[in-house]
Formats: C-alpha cells, structure tokens, sequence
C-alpha cells in the first residue's frame, strides 16, 4: 500500500515542489497550508508521516502545536520538521515535543528522501517483530511487537526515535553505543546534537516515572550505556 505523506508548508511554491518531488518517489502526499486545514485532515485521518513547518502564516508556532496534536493521537507516526528556522533552541523544542527529525530547508531534497525512508524502514522493523520479541532489563521491558516500554508498572510513551535508541541500548547492557551506533540502530541520519536531544527527553519521561531513574550513563567522548 503507497505510503500516505502530510505536508505543512505555507509557501505554496516550495510546498508544490517538495510534494511533485516527494510523489515521483513512489508517496502519496496531501498538502496544506494552514494550522487549521491540517487539524482537519488528522482528526479525519492519520497519515504515515508528518513533515511540518513550524511557522504557518500569521502563526508562528503552528508547526509545534500540530506535533503535540499528531503525538496524541499516535506516538509511532513519524513527524520531520521541515523549516527555515534552524536555530538550536528550536530543534531542540521540536525534538523534545516528540518529533522525529529536524530539518532545514537548505539541505537538499535527497537528504529528506532519505529521512522519510529511514523512517518508514523502522516503522516496518516494528511490524515485523513476533510477539515474543521483549528484552527484560530488570525495571525495564521493551516489548517491539507492542512498540512499548514499561519502567516497573509505568508504560513510558515514546516517540519512534527514542523508542529505537532505548531498544539499541538495552539489547546490550553496559556496552557503549556511539551516537553513530544509535543512528544506525534506529536508522538514522541526523546531527549529533539531535541523538543527544532525544536523550535528554528519553532521561526526562523516566524520570517523570522514576525520579530516581539513572540507568542512562553518559561515557563522555565515547557514547553512552545503559547500566546493569
């Protein structure tokens, strides 16, 4: 089945293109130009992935409340931000909010390419578990076949990327995983800052459940550990 792409772009030259694009590589791509149209159409139907700008019109952080909108109605669709708004604290709060990737719009249309098959690769990883594929980490089970993790009794949601990375670290306990391990563990191609984001809010939602959670050790220079 084509796999179905939501694109939030209002520039409607550059939303034309990205989507001519984006469609030729074998996608189904429905665009919108507003805040309020893309509610429409999520609340309607999810798509199989997001790419969203951040500032929509007159609305300067539209993107950013159409993620925490997407997130709460599934945590597995992948979401890229797409945006000419590159600073560090904005992917950083795009991240943090649950989205996949953050991209600028200089990087190259085969760059996203590649991002949105790494994305739909890793949805289909998870699909193609069997229902006996959990690691059990002492507090810790990660259950692929449910795409879920529970820290004692507590189910700690998740996006996909840091599903992936948290799946990468236990399956080896007190090995250290470089953040290129964890990109290609959770087939990734991104900065180094973001794999560090996302581990920041991974460390943020168990500590919610846990204040007393440290099982994510930061081996400095090297990479990272979950410990025994």
């Amino acid at each position: 089945m084509t796999k179905q792409i939501l694109l939030v772009e209002d520039e409607l030259i550059l939303c034309d293109n990205y989507a001519k694009t984006i469609h030729e590589n074998g996608y189904e791509v429905v665009t919108c130009h507003t805040k309020q149209q893309a509610l429409e159409i999520i609340n309607k139907r999810l798509p199989d992935l997001a790419i969203l700008d951040i500032g929509l019109g007159d609305e300067m952080e539209a993107g950013f409340d159409l993620c925490r909108e997407i997130r709460a109605l599934s945590q597995t669709i992948p979401i890229i931000f797409l945006t000419a708004r590159d600073s560090d604290v904005d992917a950083v709060s795009g991240l943090r909010l649950g989205a996949d990737d953050y991209l600028s719009k200089d990087t190259s249309i085969h760059n996203l390419l590649a991002r949105i098959a790494a994305l739909f690769r890793r949805l289909e990883a998870l699909e193609s578990t069997s229902d006996t594929d959990q690691i059990k980490r002492g507090k810790l089970t990660v259950d692929t076949a449910r795409f879920r993790i529970k820290w004692g009794d507590d189910i700690i949601d998740l996006s996909l990327t840091e599903f992936w990375i948290v799946h990468s670290l236990a399956k080896r306990v007190d090995h250290v995983k470089s953040k290129d391990q964890l990109m290609q563990d959770s087939n990734q191609v991104v900065a180094d800052n973001t794999i560090t984001s996302h581990l920041k809010r991974i460390r943020k939602k168990f500590k919610e459940a846990d204040e007393k959670f440290d099982q994510i050790e930061t081996v400095y220079g090297v990479g990272y550990r979950w410990k025994s």
